[in-house]
C-alpha cells in the first residue's frame, strides 16, 4: 500500500506541476488515454477529453505566480483509488477542489477521471 501511495501521490504531483506550468509531457504520463475532465465554472459546464484539457493547460497555465496547490486526500481499495487537491491562486484569482479518480490500468495507476468544484474567484 505505500507503493501504490507513493506512485498516486507522484501522479497527481505530476497534475499539478503539468496544469500549473503548462507541460503536456507531465499531464500525459498522468492521465489515461481516454481520461475526462468534468466541472461548472462561472455558469460554464465542462466537459473536456485528454487532449482537450491538456491543450487548455498548454495554451493556458494554471500558474499565473501565486498557485498553491495540496494534495488533501488519497483513498486506496484495492486497484481503485480517489484523492483530492485544493488549489488557490489558479490562473491568478481562482480557487478550486478537485476530485481525482483512479486505476491500476495497464500494470500502473493511471489518472482517469477529474471532477472540480469552483470554490472562489473569478476568471
Amino acid at each position: 500500500m505505500a507503493d501504490d501511495r507513493a506512485e498516486i501521490t507522484r501522479l497527481l504531483n505530476l497534475y499539478i506541476d503539468g496544469a500549473g506550468k503548462g507541460n503536456a509531457a507531465q499531464l500525459n504520463e498522468a492521465f489515461h488515454s481516454s481520461a475526462r475532465w468534468f466541472g461548472t465554472m462561472a455558469g460554464v459546464d465542462y466537459d473536456l477529453d485528454k487532449a482537450g484539457f491538456v491543450d487548455l493547460m498548454v495554451g493556458s497555465p494554471g500558474d499565473a505566480g501565486g498557485l498553491v496547490a495540496k494534495i488533501t486526500d488519497i483513498r486506496i481499495d484495492g486497484t481503485a483509488a480517489v484523492a483530492t487537491i485544493k488549489e488557490e491562486g489558479f490562473w491568478g484569482t481562482l480557487s478550486f477542489t478537485d476530485y481525482f479518480v483512479l486505476s491500476i490500468l495497464d500494470g500502473h495507476w493511471q489518472i482517469t477521471c477529474k471532477t472540480f468544484a469552483h470554490t472562489g474567484g473569478s476568471h
